[in-house]
């Protein structure tokens, strides 16, 4: 049983008329939550992408950007 808050995988199945509804392993892409067999690579045959190395530890978040800018703005 899933409650709120709880991640699923959104595939329609439709031969099965029903979605996937996995609740294991699935991460958000931009067609929606989805479990390992239904991520975009998967339904294209193809392997998935290595992760990549993330940000930078330096790098700003939109938040100090802004700041900074309203700052340089005031001078």
């Amino acid at each position: 049983m899933t409650g709120p808050g709880t991640a699923e995988c959104g595939h329609w199945l439709g031969e099965l008329r029903l979605y996937c509804r996995a609740v294991v392993g699935v991460r958000r892409y931009r067609t929606g939550l989805r479990c390992p067999l239904h991520t975009p690579a998967a339904l294209a045959d193809r392997p998935e992408p290595p992760s990549g190395p993330g940000w930078p530890a330096a790098a700003r978040t939109t938040y100090q950007a802004a700041q900074a800018a309203e700052e340089n703005h005031k001078r």
